[in-house]
């Protein structure tokens, strides 16, 4: 028996090498161009992603049947019910409310205010995702900033740093986190009781960041102040009892969510039948309903799964994974924190939601090297949700409120964005660091 021979350049073995050499090539490739893509944000990114995805199919990467099975449709479905409970809340009137009542107990002081809108967008993008709640409170925000004549930027950057770190508390209140649960079947307590505490920390520190940065920025005379408060009595409920309604649904939807685990039913279903519920007890036009639902995120993260599924088809996702365990040699401490801290640098300079699509299957096979995976998850979700706050284009959030300013004749720009985001960034990755540190790894 001959050792050592190597097979032959046109044997069945070869063929089989090149073809797969020449696949983790070109996905690699259109891997790279979508996220490019995405980063000039010149074209849309919903656009970009399909088309990434479809091509990885019809190029024969990925089969169309393994490419449509990949697309998580729990993700889907929990993301459609909350936009449409989040619809019929802004068409009562609801946030125009919660803003109009922060001005009024801020007492018009803008650096009051500035803080007060901050906890009140944290804590509605913790129950609604992050790109919903901004979507609603921005044109509000703008309108508040106008009335006290003041800049709006400190305010609506203010809100974009808040509205990623409520929604890193709980399951629903970041599109990265309804990937990290649906993947690792970690429910919203779970994400409630590990991350809410380290949240608590990482937004009162952000709190003292941004008093101490706009501060003196944000001053006007008592008697704008006054008028601007005055200002603020409009009525703004448009229709309270079916608000009543809203609040009701979404409030035991969110019970739901918490005894999921209890009542065996996933997130998915509930927000789907909250959904359902609320059309039909608030006598809503379905039709009509149904258009306010964004669209283009749903469909960003159906070419996002097929994209994301051709990386693992093709063992790109393995490689990486493999790399890292090397680099972890079954150390969590150094797995956790190194994720954590790649998670919020790779964030900072892509959107969160394909990083951690992509980030979610490496830390998979890390825990089948026998490293606790709990923490890790969490690492990923701080990480990448906090991240994100670095610049600009870091978060679907930031992009959002960017784009609104923009038209706003406010633009925010990048290096201005930065200055304060390096800031609550840094200063957060450290608490979270030690957070982990001390609850997971001791």
């Amino acid at each position: 028996m001959l050792t050592g021979v190597q097979p032959l350049p046109n044997s069945p073995h070869c063929q089989v090498e090149r073809r797969m050499s020449t696949d983790v090539l070109v996905t690699a490739a259109i891997f790279v161009v979508v996220y490019g893509l995405i980063v000039v944000d010149r074209w849309d990114r919903t656009l970009i992603a399909m088309i990434g995805g479809l091509v990885a199919v019809l190029l024969g990467i990925v089969s169309q049947q393994r490419a449509f099975a990949a697309v998580d449709l729990n993700v889907i479905f929990l993301l459609v019910g909350m936009m449409v409970m989040a619809a019929v809340l802004a068409e009562t009137g609801f946030f125009d409310w919660l803003a109009i009542r922060s001005v009024r107990l801020s007492d018009g002081h803008p650096i009051r205010l500035l803080l007060i809108l901050a906890v009140v967008t944290a804590v509605v993008s913790a129950f609604i995702d992050n790109v919903t709640t901004v979507v609603l409170m921005t044109p509000v925000t703008l309108s508040v900033a106008r009335r006290l004549d003041l800049s709006a930027k400190p305010f609506l950057i203010s809100s974009i740093f808040a509205s990623n770190i409520g929604g890193t508390a709980t399951l629903i209140g970041d599109p990265p986190n309804i990937l990290i649960g649906t993947a690792a079947g970690l429910g919203f307590d779970a994400f409630l009781v590990n991350l809410l505490p380290v949240i608590i920390l990482v937004f009162i520190v952000f709190a003292g960041i941004m008093w101490l940065s706009f501060r003196h920025q944000l001053r006007v005379p008592d008697e704008r102040r006054l008028l601007a408060v005055e200002r603020t009595e409009e009525k703004a409920i448009k229709d309270r009892p079916l608000m009543i309604r809203a609040l009701a649904v979404t409030g035991l939807t969110i019970v739901g969510f918490l005894l999921h685990s209890v009542i065996h039913v996933e997130p998915a279903t509930l927000a789907l039948l909250g959904a359902a519920v609320l059309m039909l007890i608030g006598g809503l036009n379905v039709h009509r309903t149904l258009k306010e639902i964004e669209w283009s995120t749903i469909f960003f993260f159906v070419g996002l799964f097929i994209l994301v599924e051709a990386l693992i088809d093709v063992g790109i996702i393995q490689g990486v994974a493999e790399e890292l365990g090397k680099i972890a040699n079954g150390n969590a401490g150094v797995a956790t924190i190194g994720i954590l801290w790649i998670s919020a640098g790779v964030s900072a300079i892509v959107d969160n939601i394909p990083y951690t699509a992509t980030a979610i299957p490496v830390v998979k096979h890390l825990a089948l090297s026998g490293i606790p995976a709990e923490p890790m998850w969490w690492a990923l979700s701080l990480g990448a949700c906090l991240g994100g706050n670095l610049t600009i284009v870091g978060a679907s959030a930031n992009v959002v409120v960017a784009n609104i300013s923009e038209r706003a004749g406010e633009p925010i720009k990048f290096s201005e964005f930065v200055k304060y985001g390096s800031v609550v960034v840094l200063a957060s990755m450290v608490i979270c660091t030690g957070y982990l540190w001390v609850r997971y790894l001791i």
